[in-house]
């Protein structure tokens, strides 16, 4: 029986919909865990490169100029199998899992991924710190604030206020890298069900047409979210 080709799309065994739904979900979970990880390895990264101390600004110089040079994919590979294998065996090693035990292939890419991102992120943060006033942190520290009070109630505010543009772009470049996991064979994220899709049924131009329309649905989200979060951080600030 002649099907029309949206048919493909249908939920069940008669089309693909289902696998679509799965691979978009596991796409956006992917881009989360992978950017608040980016974060927090690029804050940490971008005081170390601020700091005094001259181990943590060359330790930080090199992080950022290793991910930086090497591509990501090929980086991404390196750190996905180093990760699960290393933490596995550092696991079995102290009694804390059985022989045989696995990283849970979601946590290495993740890890990998959000690692590659943190050298960017970093650079975004220093940037942003390096665009306060240093009379402001010295301004505090006259009104009796502690260097965490400082970070927490001066610095960081402004901090975020001027990292939002590279901090969205950063996560809109999260979101396509994610289909780099496809390669890893383990996730079928929207790029691998777009593929298989395409692979089985020979509608190439169809299911690679609809996986680029899903990722631009996802761009399209982010950018009204970011736009609504930068307008709630301009708010009080002069233009």
């Amino acid at each position: 029986m002649d099907h029309s080709i949206w048919t493909l799309l249908s939920f069940g065994d008669a089309g693909w919909g289902d696998e679509f739904a799965s691979g978009f979900w596991l796409t956006i979970k992917v881009s989360i865990a992978s950017y608040c990880v980016s974060v927090a390895i690029g804050l940490v990264a971008a005081v170390a490169k601020l700091s005094k101390s001259k181990t943590a600004r060359a330790v930080a110089e090199v992080y950022t100029t290793v991910v930086r040079a090497i591509p990501e994919l090929l980086l991404i590979l390196l750190l996905y199998y180093a990760v699960a294998t290393s933490a596995s065996n550092l696991l079995i090693s102290i009694g804390l899992a059985s022989k045989g035990f696995q990283i849970s292939p979601f946590i290495a890419a993740v890890s990998a991924l959000g690692f590659v991102s943190g050298a960017f992120m970093t650079e975004v943060f220093r940037a942003a710190f390096n665009a306060i006033s240093k009379g402001q942190a010295e301004a505090a520290n006259a009104l009796g604030l502690s260097p965490l009070q400082t970070l927490r109630l001066v610095t960081l505010p402004q901090m975020v206020k001027r990292a939002i543009p590279g901090m969205a772009n950063l996560w809109l470049s999260i979101t396509k890298e994610t289909a780099l996991i496809s390669v890893l064979g383990s996730f079928h994220e929207l790029l691998y069900v777009g593929y298989r899709a395409a692979a089985n049924t020979k509608h190439y131009s169809f299911f690679y047409g609809f996986t680029a329309a899903l990722f631009l649905l996802i761009t399209l989200i982010s950018v009204l979210i970011i736009r609504k979060v930068e307008g709630n951080l301009s708010k009080g600030y002069s233009k």
